[in-house]
């Protein structure tokens, strides 16, 4: 079991307990999942890209990306359906809390100018979901090998129910808000 998730049932489930008047531990809001999203117009036009991207985030997640498809063809994109679109990770358990200590103390404090992640971010169940613009902020990325620079968006999934619960679960684990 990894420190941060030790600490989450420590210290931070402790906290939230009294800071969301929840008197059953079990009733406190925690991450179901973490998904890391890329895709890009650069997969169709050749593989080695994709090839390229998955290397990355492998690198990134440590774990291996599934392959996205298309499910519709769209004739202005010059998309078929069942074209390789985009690469998907899941995280969940001990990956997922090591992946989202990386972000809060590594990869936010390295993105140029960040003040703090917008409230409007969430979805209205809860949910985060965090864009970058480029992988380089991330500490397994070279950025003298990167033939590309790729944007890939981050998708933090919470049982909270509402972005109110779920703001106050993320500041607890340590993510900075903007006032």
């Amino acid at each position: 079991m990894s420190k941060f998730k030790e600490q989450f049932k420590k210290e931070i489930t402790k906290k939230l307990t009294e800071r969301l008047n929840v008197k059953n531990p079990m009733g406190v809001p925690r991450l179901v999942k973490i998904v890391v999203n890329e895709s890009t117009k650069d997969f169709l036009a050749d593989k080695k890209n994709l090839e390229k991207a998955a290397e990355d985030l492998v690198l990134i997640t440590g774990q291996k990306p599934k392959v996205a498809r298309a499910r519709v063809s769209v004739a202005t994109f010059k998309l078929r359906k069942g074209d390789e679109i985009g690469l998907v990770v899941t995280l969940r358990g001990a990956r997922m809390y090591d992946f989202f200590e990386k972000i809060v103390k590594i990869v936010l404090p390295r993105v140029r100018d960040f003040s703090g992640i917008a409230p409007n971010a969430f979805d209205g169940r809860g949910n985060l979901s965090i864009g970058f613009t480029e992988n380089t902020v991330f500490p397994e990325i070279d950025s003298g090998k990167v033939d590309r620079v790729r944007s890939l968006q981050v998708t933090i999934i919470t049982n909270a129910g509402d972005n109110e619960r779920a703001r106050v679960l993320l500041e607890e684990m340590g993510m900075r808000f903007k006032k």
